[in-house]
Order: C-alpha cells, then sequence, then structure tokens
C-alpha cells in the first residue's frame, strides 16, 4: 500500500518564517569564513613564522573539506537525521573555529580548518532544503531570495570585513567572532528545524565506504590542483599531471559505483531530471563569474591602481548591497513572471556588467567600478532565485536533500576554476601583451623616442645624465608592464562576458512541471 506521506505535502510546525531565521544564520557564518579568511593571510603567515605560498593551505584545507561532505548532503540527513546533522555541523565549526583562533602554529590552524570545512560543508545545503520545504510551492521563490541574501552577499562583505577585523585587532578574530553566532545558531535549529516523515524512515541506510573514498580522493585532487596549479605551473609540473590522473579516474570510477550500489553516498539518478541537468550547469558558470569576478577585482585596484586592501574590498561592498535590496523584489516576481524571462533579464544584465568592467584603464574613477559591480548584483540577483526554483522543480520533495547537496557543490567548484582562471590567465596574458608590446620600444618608433627623450630631460634635472637615462628607461618599463597586465584584466572580462552570452540558450531548455504538488513552483 503506497505511503500517502509521499503524495502530500509536509509542513513544518513552525512558522516557516522562523525557521527561516534560524537556518539563515548559520548559512550566513559559514558562507562568510569561505572568503573572509583571504585578506587576512599574510598576517597569518607573518604570526605563524610560515611562508605566504605555506599559508594559503589555510584556504585549500577548507575548501577540500567542505567540498567533499557537499555533496554527501543527502545521504548525511537520510543517514543520521537532517536536524541532527545541522545541528552536529553547527556545533563542530563553532569549535573547530575556537582552534582556528587559537592555533598555535600553522600545522594546527590547517587541521582546525579541515574539520571547520568538514562541519561547514553539510550547512548550506541543508538550510536550503529545510527552507525549500518549509515554504509552500507558491512562497519558495521568496524563500530562495531570502536564502540567496546570504549566499551572495556574504563572500562579498567577506574580505572587507576581514580586512577591517585584522587591522583592527588581529586575524584571530576572524575566528573567534564564530562563537556567539554558533551557539546561537544551534540554539535556534534545536528549536526549529525538524526531520519530515520521509528523512526519519531512511535512518537504517547502509554506509557506502567504497563511494566515500573515492569522493574524497576525486574532490581532494581536484582541489589541490585548482587552488596550486599556478603556482607549480600547471601541467608543467609531474605531481599535477599525477594529481589530475588520479582525480578523473577517481571520478569516473564514483560515477560508476554510485550508479551500481544499492544505497548510493550520493544520488546521482537524479540527474535523470533535465530541468536539474541544465540547473546544474548554470550554477557553475554563476559560480565562476562570482568567484571569479570577486577575486580579479581587489587584485586590480591593489596591484594597478594602489588602493589599500579594506579600500579594495569596499569597492565590491555595492555589488552586495545592490544583490541584498534586488532579492527581496524578486523572490516576490516568481510566479508571477515566467522564470525564463527573469532568467534572461539576469544572465543578459550579467553580461552587461561584465563588459562594462573590460573597458577598464589605469585612469579608471571609483564611479567606473561601483555601478558595474552594482549591476552585477542586480543580475545575481535576478539569476540565482528562479534558477534555484526551476533547477529543484521536477525533484520529489524526498530528494531535495541531494539536490541541494550538488547544486551547492557545482557552485563552489565552479568559484574553484573562476579564480584558478583568473589567477593563471593574468600571468599568462600579461606576458603575451608584454611580448607584443615590446616591439614597440625601438629606436625606430618615433612615439618611443619621443616619450624617453622627455621623461630622460624632466629625470636629468634632478639627476646626472647616465641616471637619467637608466631612470628614463625603468619609468618606461613600469609603465609598459602595467598595461601589459592591465590589458590581461580586460582579456579577462571579456572571456567571461562572452561565457555568460553562451549560457543563455541554456535557460530554454528548462521545461515546464504539471501537476506536482510535492514539487517546487513551475517552470513557465
Amino acid at each position: 500500500m503506497p505511503d500517502s506521506s509521499l503524495h502530500q505535502e509536509w509542513h513544518p510546525r513552525h512558522s516557516p518564517w522562523l525557521v527561516a531565521l534560524g537556518v539563515m544564520l548559520a548559512t550566513f557564518m559559514q558562507v562568510l569564513d569561505t572568503s573572509i579568511a583571504n585578506i587576512a593571510l599574510p598576517h597569518i603567515a607573518g604570526s605563524l613564522s610560515s611562508t605566504p605560498d605555506e599559508a594559503t593551505w589555510v584556504l585549500t584545507s577548507y575548501l577540500v573539506s567542505n567540498a567533499i561532505i557537499l555533496p554527501m548532503t543527502g545521504w548525511l540527513g537520510n543517514h543520521f537525521g537532517r536536524k541532527r546533522v545541522f545541528i552536529a555541523c553547527i556545533g563542530m565549526f563553532t569549535f573547530s573555529s575556537a582552534l582556528c583562533g587559537a592555533a598555535a602554529n600553522l600545522p594546527m590552524l590547517i587541521a582546525a580548518r579541515v574539520l571547520q570545512g568538514a562541519g561547514g560543508g553539510a550547512m548550506v545545503p541543508i538550510a536550503q532544503a529545510v527552507m525549500l520545504e518549509s515554504f509552500p510551492p507558491q512562497k519558495r521563490g521568496i524563500a530562495m531570495a531570502t536564502f540567496a541574501q546570504a549566499v551572495v552577499v556574504a563572500p562579498i562583505i567577506g574580505p572587507t570585513l576581514g580586512g577591517w577585523i585584522t587591522d583592527n585587532y588581529s586575524w584571530r578574530w576572524i575566528f573567534y567572532i564564530n562563537l556567539p553566532v554558533g551557539i546561537l545558531a544551534m540554539f535556534l535549529a534545536a528549536w526549529l528545524v525538524e526531520d519530515p516523515p520521509y528523512i526519519k524512515r531512511n535512518l537504517k541506510a547502509a554506509i557506502d565506504f567504497v563511494g566515500f573514498g573515492l569522493l574524497a580522493l576525486w574532490l581532494a585532487t581536484l582541489q589541490i590542483v585548482l587552488d596550486k596549479g599556478q603556482e607549480a605551473d600547471w601541467f608543467g609540473a609531474e605531481w599535477i599531471r599525477w594529481f589530475t590522473v588520479v582525480s578523473v579516474a577517481a571520478f569516473v570510477a564514483f560515477v560508476i559505483w554510485e550508479f551500481r550500489v544499492e544505497h548510493p553516498l550520493v544520488n546521482l539518478r537524479i540527474l535523470a531530471s533535465g530541468n536539474f541537468r541544465t540547473g546544474l550547469m548554470l550554477m557553475t558558470v554563476v559560480g565562476l563569474i562570482l568567484y571569479g569576478t570577486t577575486a580579479e577585482l581587489p587584485l586590480f585596484l591593489q596591484t594597478l591602481m594602489g588602493y589599500p586592501a579594506l579600500q579594495s574590498g569596499l569597492a565590491l561592498s555595492p555589488r552586495g548591497a545592490a544583490a541584498f535590496v534586488t532579492t527581496f523584489f524578486v523572490g516576490r516576481l516568481v510566479g508571477k513572471i515566467r522564470l525564463r524571462t527573469m532568467l534572461f533579464i539576469g544572465f543578459s544584465l550579467l553580461s552587461l556588467s561584465v563588459f562594462q568592467l573590460s573597458q577598464i584603464n589605469l585612469q579608471v574613477s571609483m564611479a567606473s567600478i561601483v555601478v558595474p559591480t552594482m549591476l552585477n548584483g542586480v543580475a545575481i540577483s535576478f539569476i540565482f532565485v528562479p534558477l534555484t526554483t526551476a533547477t529543484m522543480s521536477q525533484l520529489r520533495q524526498r530528494d531535495i536533500g541531494s539536490g541541494t547537496g550538488l547544486y551547492n557543490l557545482m557552485l563552489n567548484l565552479g568559484g574553484s576554476v573562476g579564480i584558478a582562471f583568473v589567477t593563471t590567465m593574468i600571468a599568462r596574458r600579461a606576458q603575451v601583451h608584454q611580448a607584443l608590446m615590446v616591439g614597440h620600444l625601438t629606436p625606430t618608433d618615433p612615439v618611443f623616442t619621443t616619450r624617453l627623450a622627455a621623461a630622460q630631460h624632466a629625470l636629468a634635472q634632478q639627476s646626472d645624465p647616465v641616471t637619467a637615462t637608466h631612470q628614463a628607461y625603468a619609468a618606461v618599463y613600469g609603465l609598459l608592464n602595467s598595461q601589459a597586465h592591465l590589458w590581461a584584466f580586460v582579456d579577462n572580462f571579456r572571456i567571461f562576458g562572452v561565457l555568460v552570452l553562451c549560457c543563455i540558450p541554456l535557460i530554454f531548455l528548462f521545461r515546464r512541471v504539471k501537476h506536482a504538488p510535492v514539487r517546487q513552483a513551475e517552470v513557465q
């Protein structure tokens, strides 16, 4: 006899908005920590007597453990109970934050960050699944708008907040501030979060140890390659080649195993949903653009424009403010405007903002940065809310936990690819442009000889002719180097813009879902 609970919409005992408050506090804390430590790395390296390259493992270790846990979220919730896992993850994250702040050396800090990443990995997808299930289908657009305010805004304000705390207090306080927030989040989760009936029925699912080993091997090697590839000259390093081979082999073996095992660690069968597959592809690109531009803009402002770290972080704050405000309105538009229309507007605005950023130069004003970044924030809001709703629209309510885990994994992996792409392309394209432009610095080029003579004449008034000549050549080379790097940044933004435009046709692959009371709002 079929279980009627599978065909009825489940609702929590508490108000959906109270539940949202409980899970959003933990979500904001976790997402904030993915970027808040970036700006403090030089201080961490100096304090713990390590090199800057060694200090980057503080970021890599967190991302690796976080990525491994993300796709396991559905299984963890089904096996142990979603509420229990959520509270345990908050507790682990809070405890490991205290360990990070008290770290006496770099290995201790890295170990604590691994534990922190493992605790934080399941928090975001569980929070997203809880919110999707707590709100009725017609209000899930508003729910995802609320969720987007934490997921989109927190990574943007993270570097700014981290820079302010580090400058005014100590890098250790970027971890200590999690303690009161985490304790409050645990209390709210214990009070408000409930396990749906179908979660409670799956507590005895078998443990897929083989799947876990393959998953950990795949994501750990992939994340390390993405984070350390540029430092090691990518495939010029033998260990990068081996890590890549191992990652690909582990990924293939993981996919084959998960489709064959009776109780898979990650339910890949939900990929049969066309909407879900399309949403994963688009969310990967959104993560690439979001994290890529978040890494690229401060780098441009600090290295070429001479902005201090805090001011360069503040330059991104208008994007967070725009996203925060826009999501209020976007959530209310879901169900009134076709999701495809909203996605088309979002991706069009995103490409426009990125192409506007590709017009930067060495005399660019702050306004020329602020306006495109605000437009970028508006675009992200128009994308994130309807994209999440459309992606989950064909999934059964009991599969939402697995879906949100994979969905957030692709967001994070897209972000890692975006950051790796930015760092690599800036270094490589700067070399290309420098090689092209240096061909104009010859005695037969009238512009070069005129500018060089003017520089020599100006500098000769303060030193002897020989010194002035050397200084003039150094000034010309410095300008050449700055222009080469500027064009590298421009190339990156243009590539991002073209990539976003290529996503627009995928929007029309979303299919309408009819007569599905336990599923999401229809894709119109």
